[in-house]
């Protein structure tokens, strides 16, 4: 991936530097933004702060649909405030644990994860980076942005959730007997828990009130890690790994080379000028799954897109198709492995086929109501 992103972003390069500069200007503070967010993640959870509430929801839960509106509640907030990658990369040990420690089937709280972490990344700029991508264009704080989609990610949160309750509900309904699991057991000291909720909530600030928040929240995420690793609560090799650099200078070099192409070609944009907002959503759900809605971002959003709002359905929700839709999909398959849990790509994309479409008409019904492009 790494080398496939540098050769791209070599040849864009090559093909019109000017072009090339002004993708990257556009590609690289959401890049940067999710690096800090997922330092302040690994922050959170090397501090108990996610084991503290995944055990705490196992242990008030005594029934599985309590369990489960627990579970939206947890992956939905942690995704808004955090960013989706970080929601699946640090929750989905969390949640298999706390099924585990229910006794029950994992298979709602695992699969639910995924897909909710994809359907509730719309909220926020820093949810997703494809929002930041196509928000270059609009210079919008994350307050006003909250304004205009919150109707929209309510009921594209509800609908994911509640398609996945019913799929499930034999494993929901089925009675538990719970037992002692370790993963759900790890908690943390007062200053590290003192670490994390304050990465956390100076994150959630600098994302609502900047309109360009990536530099600060990534200092934010070093120097909450640094905090972390003083008090050897954490190690660099560990933060490497979260990263993922080969994926990220992958996905970002090409994502640089197909915002190249959209700047130099008016094809994608004089297309989605041609569509309403139910086929700029498709087009964009389409896209992603085939190349991936980062750069599927870049290239769409390389000029101002028509109907930004409706874009970033497609982008935010249409991943939840098939696992080359996001990168949360390679995340929450290698976090599920950490934890012992054999997630089947068949089944997920069985229940993203339904979801996905579902989801993005609710979200882009309330958008038309609104009258928000």
């Amino acid at each position: 991936m790494a080398v496939v992103g540098v050769l791209g972003a070599v040849f864009a390069t090559i093909f019109d530097h000017t072009d090339a500069g002004s993708a990257a200007n556009q590609d690289w503070p959401p890049f940067v933004l999710v690096s800090g967010l997922l330092l302040v993640g690994l922050v959170a959870d090397e501090s108990g702060l996610f084991a503290v509430a995944g055990h705490g929801l196992a242990r008030v839960s005594t029934r599985g649909p309590l369990l489960f509106a627990g579970t939206v509640v947890l992956v939905a907030s942690v995704t808004s405030i955090l960013n989706l990658d970080t929601s699946v990369a640090f929750l989905t040990p969390i949640l298999v644990y706390t099924a585990r420690y229910r006794g029950g089937g994992e298979a709602p709280l695992l699969y639910g994860c995924l897909l909710l972490s994809n359907a509730a990344s719309l909220l926020l700029p820093g949810s997703n980076l494809t929002n930041l991508i196509v928000l270059g264009h609009l210079h919008l704080s994350g307050g006003r942005f909250l304004s205009d989609v919150a109707p929209a990610w309510l009921v594209s949160v509800l609908i994911t959730a509640g398609v996945i309750a019913f799929v499930e509900r034999g494993a929901l309904r089925a009675p538990t007997q719970p037992e002692a699991v370790g993963g759900t057991e790890r908690g943390g000291d007062g200053v590290g828990l003192g670490i994390g909720v304050a990465a956390v909530l100076a994150v959630a600030v600098l994302v609502l009130s900047l309109s360009s928040p990536a530099l600060p929240v990534a200092a934010v995420g070093v120097v909450a890690l640094t905090a972390t690793a003083l008090s050897g609560r954490a190690s660099p090799g560990r933060a490497l790994d979260i990263l993922g650099l080969p994926v990220l200078v992958g996905l970002f070099g090409v994502a640089v080379a197909l915002g190249t192409l959209g700047r130099s070609w008016s094809g994608p944009t004089t297309a989605l000028s041609h569509l309403d907002a139910w086929g700029t959503a498709g087009v964009a759900a389409v896209a992603s799954v085939l190349v991936n809605n980062l750069p599927a971002a870049s290239l769409l959003a390389a000029r101002v897109p028509p109907r930004p709002f409706a874009l970033l359905v497609g982008l935010d929700i249409g991943p939840n198709l098939f696992v080359t839709g996001s990168l949360a999909w390679i995340l929450w398959l290698r976090a599920a492995a950490t934890a012992g849990a054999a997630p089947s790509i068949a089944k997920a994309t069985r229940l993203g086929v339904v979801v996905a479409p579902l989801a993005m008409a609710g979200a882009l019904g309330v958008l038309v109501l609104a009258g928000t492009r």
